[in-house]
């Protein structure tokens, strides 16, 4: 039990400290450092090898697994950045939908460019602009802009719908041996509950805040938006994140068809991924890596591959750092016991699951972090109750992907603070927003879910 209690203790910790702006990269250590000290009773060898059989092990894996995935997908939002291609999407999706749905026109364009592999935290830079240039046409309070980014981004393309190659729906398949596509019913009905659910929930706050008097006011640091005849063709820049989508799937079943689904997964997402790149430099070619009308060399592609990959390093180490703590946890005597907990619930193992992964994931302020703690330590055990309930391995996948971005989104969240710096907001000017979107609201579609998949939707 001293051990079970470490654990919470230092989950508690790592909650604190991070929601109070420390950096997990010594947050999670010294978080993991006190689980050790409850759990093994001050034995300094013991503790020790908590950092180093425990903590840098799971550190290391994760980092080496995963390295060319947060480098690659960096980079390709960073083009996607630097040409302006996100932009001209952007554009293009608020002509067909229409400037006066300002929300719903954020929403979309998030959605659509982190459902084609560029990362939340590119979209957040890349979209904001856009974001004040409608907010303020359509005369709307910019405290409602997180809220719309955060639904775009962080929700349903992030962990709901298949096929997205978010690191989610990655390690997810490497864990359940499955493919980015697994149960793509359970998947788009998690989906459209977070998007519909979220954009009226919006909708609804809209209509509530302007009859209380609220309307646009500028931010404090002028935002500048490039005028659309600077920005390269929207067919062109949207064909990069189609070609991302539709060579994952290729690459899965006929380049890779001798590999399992998991051993397929990395190699395919990395390839779909250098596609993406490829084509955004090849249809960029002048500004990227030609000479500009005045003769001089473009520099874009060094600066997306020096910007990327030095964000890569930060992002990867970040959630690597709390794999790392999942690690000490998993081997201090109070984590069998909670694990016995947790899978001897008399219910289906998809319950346990998805409290294991949603508490996780809360715990340390990361979807893939928690994710990654729960099924390193849990994933064959899930796939042995599933086995026996007659639950198949693709709905473990999506209720996994599912449940990761449930509490992950809480006020200590990396992802949450960033987008709070950059669009100039406190947390009390938009945190209730951004908790519904993205933890009421993918709860509710974790539960439904949880239903479906238990009677046998896949």
């Amino acid at each position: 039990m001293f051990g079970i209690v470490g654990i919470i203790l230092g989950l508690l910790l790592l909650v604190y400290l991070s929601y109070k702006g420390y950096s997990i990269i010594w947050v999670a250590p010294v978080s993991g450092l006190l689980v050790a000290i409850i759990g093994f009773g001050f034995d300094g060898r013991a503790i020790l090898n908590s950092y180093l059989k425990g903590y840098m092990p799971a550190l290391g894996a994760f980092a080496q697994s995963y390295f060319p995935l947060f480098f690659l997908g960096a980079v390709f939002g960073k083009l996607m950045e630097i040409t302006g291609s996100a932009n001209a999407v952007a554009l293009i999706l608020v002509r067909i939908v229409g400037a006066k749905r300002a929300l719903l026109a954020v929403i979309i364009s998030c959605g659509i460019l982190t459902y084609g592999g560029v990362s939340l935290f590119v979209v957040v830079f890349a979209i904001y602009p856009l974001a004040i240039s409608l907010f303020r046409e359509a005369n709307l309070p910019r405290r409602l802009i997180p809220g719309a980014i955060a639904l775009g981004a962080f929700t349903f393309t992030m962990t709901a719908f298949p096929g997205a190659p978010q690191l989610n729906n990655i390690i997810a398949g490497q864990n359940f041996n499955t493919t980015p596509y697994a149960a793509p019913i359970l998947g788009i009905i998690a989906g459209l509950i977070m998007f519909f659910g979220g954009y009226f929930y919006l909708l609804w706050k809209q209509n509530k805040i302007i009859k209380n008097g609220e309307h646009f006011s500028e931010p404090s640091v002028e935002v500048v938006l490039r005028d659309s005849n600077q920005l390269p063709s929207p067919i062109l820049s949207i064909i990069p994140l189609i070609v991302v989508i539709i060579s994952l799937y290729l690459f899965i079943k006929f380049v890779f068809k001798d590999l399992t689904p998991a051993e397929a997964v990395i190699p395919g997402s990395v390839l779909s991924l250098l596609c993406g790149i490829i084509c955004t430099v090849i249809f960029n070619f002048n500004m990227l890596v030609g000479k500009s009308k005045d003769g001089k060399s473009s520099n874009g592609l060094i600066r997306a591959l020096n910007e990327g990959g030095n964000g890569s390093v930060m992002a990867i180490l970040n959630t690597a750092a709390a794999v790392g703590f999942g690690g000490v946890v998993k081997i201090v005597p109070g984590f069998k016991l909670l694990t016995d907990i947790l899978l001897g619930m008399k219910a289906s193992p998809l319950i346990s699951e998805g409290i294991a992964i949603t508490l996780l994931a809360g715990a340390t302020g990361s979807s893939s972090g928690g994710m990654g703690i729960a099924l390193t330590a849990l994933a064959p055990q899930y796939l042995e109750m599933a086995k026996l309930s007659g639950l198949s391995p693709e709905t473990l996948h999506r209720i996994a992907t599912v449940a990761s971005g449930g509490l992950d989104s809480l006020p200590h969240c990396g992802a949450v603070l960033t987008l709070l710096a950059v669009t100039g907001m406190t947390h009390k000017d938009s945190y209730n927003d951004i908790g519904m979107v993205t933890c009421i609201l993918p709860i509710v579609a974790l539960a439904a879910i949880i239903v479906l998949g238990t009677i046998g939707v896949v």
